[in-house]
C-alpha cells in the first residue's frame, strides 16, 4: 500500500493588530492562538508559536512553510512579528511568504459572506485614522493599502476591526472583525506576495533625531566675582 503524501505544514504569524499564530496542514487547521493585548507582542509571540506547535504535536523542524502578515499596522507590534518570522525562516531554512494582512480578512469575508460587489477592509491605525484597502467582490485587492481618516474611505461596505470603531462614519457590513490565524495558515500561501518590506504606511511615533542638539557652554564673565 502506497503511503499518502505528507501535506505541507504551514505556520502563520501576524502581529498587525494583536498577536496571531496559526498552524495548518493543507486545508486542515491544526492549532490557532491569539493574544488580544496589543502591547505584548514581544513577550507573547514565541510562547504562542511554541504552544501551537505543542498542541499539534509538532516541532519547528516539522514546519515546511512560513506565512507572515506584513501589515499595515502600528510600527512596534508589526515589526516584532515580521522580525520573528524572518529569524525563524533563516534559522530553520524555511521559505517565507509575506502577505498583506488586509488580504486575509478579505478572504475570510468572501468565503463566509460572499459579497455581491466591491467592499473595503479597514483596521485601526490609531490617531483617529484607519488602514484600509478596496476589493472587488472576488476578494482581489484593487486599491491600497492606505492610511487616512475614516471619512476618506470609499462609500462601500466596510468590514474588519475598524468597522465597529466608526459606525456613524463608515458603511459597516456584517463580516469578520478580526483576522483568523487559521485562515492565514491555511490559505496564506495562495495570497499575493507583498515582498519583504513591512507595510508601515507612516513613520513610527518615536524616531531618532535627525541631527544632534547643540550644547552651549556658558563661560564666566571676566567681570564676575
Amino acid at each position: 500500500m502506497t503511503a499518502e503524501p505528507k501535506l505541507p505544514l504551514v505556520l502563520g504569524i501576524d502581529t498587525a493588530t494583536v498577536v496571531n499564530v496559526g498552524l495548518a496542514a493543507g486545508d486542515k487547521v491544526l492549532a490557532v492562538g491569539t493574544v488580544a493585548d496589543a502591547r505584548a507582542h514581544a513577550e507573547q509571540l514565541m510562547p504562542l508559536v511554541n504552544r501551537c506547535l505543542a498542541e499539534a504535536g509538532c516541532r519547528l523542524a516539522d514546519v515546511d512553510h512560513l506565512v507572515a502578515g506584513m501589515g499595515p499596522g502600528p510600527f512596534t507590534g508589526l515589526r516584532v512579528g515580521i522580525a520573528t518570522a524572518q529569524i525563524l525562516s533563516m534559522v530553520a531554512s524555511l521559505p517565507l511568504h509575506a502577505v498583506c494582512s488586509l488580504d486575509v480578512l478579505a478572504a475570510q469575508y468572501v468565503s463566509q459572506w460572499p459579497p455581491e460587489a466591491s467592499f473595503v477592509v479597514a483596521t485601526d491605525a490609531r490617531r483617529r485614522e484607519v488602514y484600509w484597502a478596496r476589493y472587488v467582490g472576488a476578494g482581489v485587492r484593487v486599491e491600497g493599502p492606505l492610511v487616512s481618516s475614516p471619512d476618506d474611505l470609499p462609500k462601500l461596505p466596510v468590514i474588519g476591526p475598524a468597522a465597529d470603531l466608526y459606525p456613524g462614519r463608515l458603511s459597516i457590513a456584517p463580516g469578520p472583525r478580526s483576522l483568523d490565524p487559521g485562515v492565514l495558515a491555511r490559505i496564506g500561501r495562495s495570497l499575493p506576495s507583498v515582498g519583504s518590506d513591512p507595510l508601515y504606511l507612516r513613520r513610527a511615533d518615536a524616531t531618532e533625531p535627525t541631527r544632534r542638539k547643540s550644547v552651549l557652554v556658558r563661560r564666566p564673565s571676566r567681570h564676575s566675582a
